[in-house]
């Protein structure tokens, strides 16, 4: 192409596609991959936060916008307001769209002026309607980009430990099966992928025989890829079709085949996470849940997080109105923080005031344990105590100094807490000689039940795990839902919060080394590799708590 040529196409640009990428009046259309939200671009994320409308494409896409959302509010990002979701995928009839009425539906949504992202699974230029679409926008004058995503054709294989090529195999062929498709020509191809094959398995292994490829070659069938609901199952051309019937496999799945499917055996490493496919209880406050949520997920887990507490202020302010005023008068000597709500209480009145970290100059400062003192980090704040072992109460007496009126100008100390905290660090603090200001910063309540659905799966032994993190999620949960079957795994954060669980009837499986809730599920996941490895040994096929028979019970040890 000439420089003449391409300025004259430059100057004949409709002039909506000089609008700013991602801004008002621009459309993206953005692949969102095979399934696992975390395998998004950044482009990807960043435009779904900044979108005015989103044009869905299955109904899975509204759950991934929230999650992608719900994310950036965890990390305090800025976002425009909830977008409209709009249906892309499906007719007010409940059918699929065609093509052209998919790109319709983009079409009437970009000529609104507003920042329209259009998810399609996968990548929207490979085996979706991105290209239609995309020049339907184009044709209308308006501007677009795209944004490719991690195709089901690499990921799902790759998250069943199969690659697709190996030094060995360096050739592969996609197929996207239906009535024409002329076998012949993947006759010596060393690997094929198949998209659409699950209906047609059995007619396409005979076919591929036919043609001369071993009754023996391995074949990989998976299902769901990249979600914690995955599942494969490898056969030979000569079974697959009676073995994908016997394990109930259906759409969406992706079929390999060929020698690299028995890398699966050594390279399988989703599957086989500590806690695949567990379904996990955390009884938690709302405001608390997002990070042990994570970390489950990290281990291949399912959390369900189901509020249990909501943390709400005092009946009474004065107390604490009181004790600020003292605090910035220069009152106290230490102040002594023994829950992340502590800090969030204190924070919040002093925004109240118009105070900051200021006020708290001269002051010492105590935290009960790492995630406190991190609280106090965040806000721009160094704990001077933390305990050295325990991170408890106990052990933050433990390290606390005696009252020495030679050193201490001062001897009291502020101490905000819940409205259900025990009195043993008060009786504690007084025993070293320190006068308490025990104030009431914050109270939890117990929250309302849980959906009819959630309660029967918690007596029913559907989940395979609870977590819990303090004594009152016990006697809250169990209160508003009722007992965890006996087949369903214990997990405590602490001695204390393992006490309350067996005073409830429950019997505790997993206690955490020390009071974090990272290291809470780390130790879950350790119970579960250990309960797999034994499996394993024994010869027995891996099952979940939850797969036990209904007549399981365990005794209290």
């Amino acid at each position: 192409m000439t420089r003449a040529t391409t300025a004259k196409k430059a100057a004949s640009t409709p002039a909506a596609a000089q609008v700013h990428p991602g801004g008002p009046g621009f459309t993206a259309f953005v692949g969102t991959g095979p399934g696992d939200p975390d395998l998004l671009t950044v482009r990807a994320v960043r435009l779904i936060e900044d979108a005015d409308v989103v044009v869905t494409e299955d109904p899975g896409h509204a759950d991934l916008v929230a999650v992608v959302r719900a994310r950036a509010a965890q990390v305090g990002e800025e976002q425009s307001a909830e977008p409209e979701i709009v249906d892309g995928g499906f007719g007010e009839d409940g059918q699929p769209l065609t093509h052209a009425a998919r790109a319709k539906v983009v079409v009437k949504q970009a000529k609104r002026g507003l920042r329209v992202v259009r998810l399609l699974g996968g990548d929207p230029f490979l085996y979706a309607s991105g290209p239609e679409e995309a020049q339907a926008v184009a044709k209308a004058g308006l501007a677009f980009e795209v944004v490719p995503g991690v195709s089901s054709v690499g990921a799902v294989p790759a998250y069943a430990g199969i690659p697709l090529t190996t030094k060995d195999h360096r050739e592969v062929a996609v197929v996207t099966c239906g009535d024409k498709v002329d076998w012949s020509r993947y006759a010596d191809t060393p690997t094929l992928v198949l998209l659409s094959a699950v209906g047609q398995i059995g007619d396409i292994a005979k076919q591929l025989i036919a043609i001369g490829r071993s009754p023996q070659t391995p074949v990989a069938m998976t299902r769901v890829g990249t979600t914690t609901e995955q599942e494969t199952i490898t056969s030979t051309l000569e079974h697959i079709a009676a073995d994908a019937r016997a394990a109930r496999i259906a759409p969406p799945a992706i079929t390999v085949i060929g020698a690299v499917v028995d890398l699966r055996e050594k390279l399988s490493w989703f599957e086989t996470k500590p806690l695949f496919g567990w379904r996990v209880l955390v009884p938690r406050t709302k405001e608390q849940s997002a990070s042990l949520s994570n970390r489950i997920r990290e281990f291949g887990g399912v959390p369900e997080e189901v509020p249990t507490i909501s943390v709400e202020p005092p009946r009474n302010p004065q107390q604490m109105d009181k004790a600020v005023r003292g605090l910035v008068e220069g009152r106290y000597e230490w102040i002594a923080f023994t829950s992340v709500n502590a800090v969030k209480a204190v924070r919040e009145k002093f925004e109240e005031y118009g105070l900051d970290a200021r006020a708290f100059s001269g002051l010492k400062i105590a935290a009960v344990g790492e995630k406190t003192a991190q609280a106090i980090a965040d806000w721009g704040l160094r704990a001077d105590l933390v305990p050295s072992g325990e991170q408890s109460a106990a052990g933050l007496l433990e390290d606390w100094p005696e009252y020495d009126e030679q050193l201490d100008p001062i001897n009291r100390v502020f101490l905000p807490r819940a409205d259900i905290a025990t009195e043993n660090l008060v009786a504690g603090l007084i025993d070293l000689g320190w006068e308490c200001d025990d104030v009431t910063a914050y109270r939890t309540v117990r929250a309302a039940p849980p959906p009819a659905p959630t309660r029967d799966a918690i007596k029913t032994g559907k989940f395979d795990a609870v977590v819990f993190t303090s004594s009152s999620t016990v006697r809250n949960l169990v209160g508003i839902a009722g007992k965890p079957h006996p087949s369903t795994i214990i997990a405590v954060i602490g001695p204390a919060t393992a006490k309350t669980a067996e005073e409830h009837g429950l019997r505790v499986d997993v206690l955490a080394p020390k009071p974090d809730v990272e290291l809470l599920v780390e130790a879950l996941a350790g119970f579960g590799a250990s309960r797999r490895a034994a499996m394993l040994e024994a010869g027995e096929p891996v099952t979940k708590p939850s797969d036990r028979k209904p007549s399981a019970r365990r005794r209290k040890a």
